[in-house]
């Protein structure tokens, strides 16, 4: 007998085959037990009726219990009343074999605090909800590595354990390394740029690490990152990639995931938008916005939470409302440089600005990616490090791309948790990760 993973199961109408997974819920009405079945494709309806299977199997589905696991048998059989995903269909049982009775399962289908489901996160993953985001979250992967190595690019892997700090100090995890200080990647940055002058074409994707002392629905203390690093690449070449690159990753979400954001209750209206090319602001235009928006502004609180200034970065409010006026993410560039990291080209003609854009999601997500122009001349990328009070030492290698065969380069870096927060129109980020690390959660 055929083992036919429930996704499948629409190729198998009127054909006997046997699932291998566990029960979602069960409902019982006496000579009749419905059983959900779900097997990590989809959960599919199971009927043991008593005069069509055999009474040790259907003893057998009566003692089951939530999470038990299973192996069943029967005939599959069109039903568009049938629940499940995918929908309309259903398996007339003729065997059930228990593989073990679970014991009584902690996460129920009444309300559960967010603490004890994160508590219970390892048993979390299995709720519709969660297995949603997560099969969601694995074809962000794909597509983003898809688009990628379609598109010239070799992935090459960088160090987690660092000697220096890419983005600032003040988040940076220590490690003790054999009595040396080290630390957690960043970032994957610095190394990519080595690979990009081997390579041409590169990117990076694994774990980084921010040591941020923030409690927002936005952050967490370890997220992935995907990192793109293109040679001989202007800013303005740079924001065409990453355009394409993001349309590429959200339509092939609506394109293979209709019945996962029907779970989420997901409205694709805006996702459906997202199509290049975006638009474009300076930062000196979004201040100017700002500030009129805020004028305009008759809420006190939101007037007082609007308040900026040119050089400050901008905060969850300001992205907020500057991505209300526009129906695609948006672009904003040249932001200025004390605010962002050394290694970013200032500006010929106005060094406090730098070459440098960060895309903002719609819907209140904001930054989903940053890129810039990078410092390519030797003296100028030296000055930055000791402006920047970082020890010169531990950047000898960085600088050493800089006296051999320096090019004008570019890169951006855009986070996954963050991406699939917004794709799924999470309210928080710590469903986009399978185990979220925040300020004051480090398990499971």
């Amino acid at each position: 007998m055929p083992v036919v993973r429930i996704q499948d199961i629409g190729a198998h109408e009127g054909q006997e085959v046997t699932i291998e997974g566990w029960i979602y819920a069960k409902t019982g009405k006496g000579r009749l037990q419905f059983l959900q079945v779900r097997d990590g494709t989809g959960i599919i309806q199971c009927v043991a009726f008593k005069k069509e299977i055999d009474e040790e199997s259907f003893a057998a589905a009566k003692s089951l219990t939530q999470e038990s696991s299973v192996r069943v048998t029967g005939t599959v059989r069109a039903d568009d009343r049938a629940p499940g995903t995918p929908g309309g269909f259903e398996v007339g049982l003729s065997n059930v074999e228990v593989v073990q009775i679970s014991s009584e399962y902690p996460i129920t289908p009444k309300e559960h605090g967010v603490e004890f489901l994160s508590d219970n996160r390892h048993l979390w993953l299995r709720s519709q909800r969660q297995w949603a985001i997560m099969r969601i979250r694995s074809t962000i992967m794909r597509s983003m590595r898809e688009w990628l190595d379609t598109n010239g690019f070799m992935e090459v892997t960088t160090p987690i354990i660092t000697p220096a700090a890419a983005e600032g100090t003040s988040t940076l995890f220590e490690i003790d390394y054999f009595g040396d200080p080290s630390y957690l990647a960043q970032t994957g940055q610095l190394y990519n740029e080595a690979n990009m002058a081997a390579f041409g074409k590169v990117y990076c994707f694994g774990p980084t690490f921010r040591a941020e002392k923030s409690k927002t629905r936005r952050h967490l203390t370890e997220f992935w990152m995907i990192e793109p690093e293109i040679a001989f690449c202007t800013l303005d070449q740079l924001l065409e990639v990453e355009e394409q690159f993001t349309e590429h990753v959200v339509q092939t979400v609506l394109q293979q995931h209709k019945a996962e954001l029907e779970i989420l209750e997901r409205d694709t209206s805006a996702l459906e938008k997202v199509t290049a090319p975006f638009p474009r602001i300076t930062y000196d235009e979004a201040i100017e916005l700002l500030h009129k928006l805020r004028e305009e502004e008759t809420d006190p609180e939101m007037k007082e939470m609007l308040k900026i200034e040119w050089g400050d970065d901008f905060g969850s409010p300001h992205e907020t409302v500057l991505t209300q006026q526009f129906e695609k993410p948006v672009f904003v560039t040249g932001y200025p440089t004390q605010v962002k990291a050394f290694y970013m080209t200032p500006h010929e003609d106005r060094p406090e600005v730098c070459y440098s854009a960060d895309l903002l999601a719609p819907e209140g997500y904001g930054e989903v990616i940053g890129g810039s122009q990078r410092i390519h001349d030797h003296d100028q990328l030296l000055a930055a490090i000791k402006a920047h009070d970082l020890p010169v030492e531990n950047y000898e290698w960085y600088l050493d791309l800089r006296k051999f065969g320096s090019q004008p380069h570019s890169g951006f870096g855009m986070g996954l948790e963050r991406t699939i927060a917004w794709i799924c129109g999470l309210g928080h980020i710590r469903e986009a990760s399978p185990y979220p690390r925040m300020l004051q959660r480090n398990s499971p």
